[in-house]
């Protein structure tokens, strides 16, 4: 599962809230797919500006964030750079767009079940738990950071 991070968290959650209130939404769409959106609501990129960045690379995004070569500096690669600084893997890329992370679904209201990929409903209930799910990791996470850090210091010989 992607590394928790707040920019992540908020990402999720202001993504399936617009999804929720109306947003345009189009799986086959770049700029207004599930990575599309979270990239809208982690950065001041429109949709077009995410599909026409997109389309220097071929592919879906699964393709795209498995083959984009960080040295040549194309503007996919911005895209790409943005999701990884917000917490997230290739991989993670993948399941966002297919909603596969069975961790995830594994927490779904009501339990596990199949999402399907292109549909806004299921879309913003994925993000939904995912948000949850990062926020509880990243508060154990911090837990345990503190806790570090009020424990006594060992004496010293």
């Amino acid at each position: 599962m992607a590394h928790p991070t707040i920019a992540l968290i908020e990402g999720l959650r202001k993504a399936a809230g617009q999804l929720r209130s109306g947003a345009y939404y189009a799986w086959g769409n770049h700029g207004a797919c599930n990575c599309g959106h979270l990239l809208q609501a982690t950065t001041r990129l429109s949709p077009d500006e995410i599909r026409s960045y997109a389309h220097t690379g071929i592919g879906e995004w699964t393709e795209i964030a498995q083959e984009a070569c960080p040295v040549t500096g194309a503007p996919i690669t911005l895209l790409l750079s943005k999701l990884e600084t917000i917490g997230l893997t290739p991989t993670d890329i993948h399941n966002i767009e297919y909603l596969e992370d069975r961790e995830v679904l594994k927490h779904l209201p009501g339990g596990f079940r199949w999402l399907k990929r292109n549909v806004r409903e299921d879309v913003v209930v994925y993000f939904e738990t995912m948000a949850a799910l990062l926020e509880d990791k990243l508060g154990a996470s911090l837990q345990i950071h503190l806790e570090q850090l009020m424990s006594p210091m060992p004496e010293l010989a």
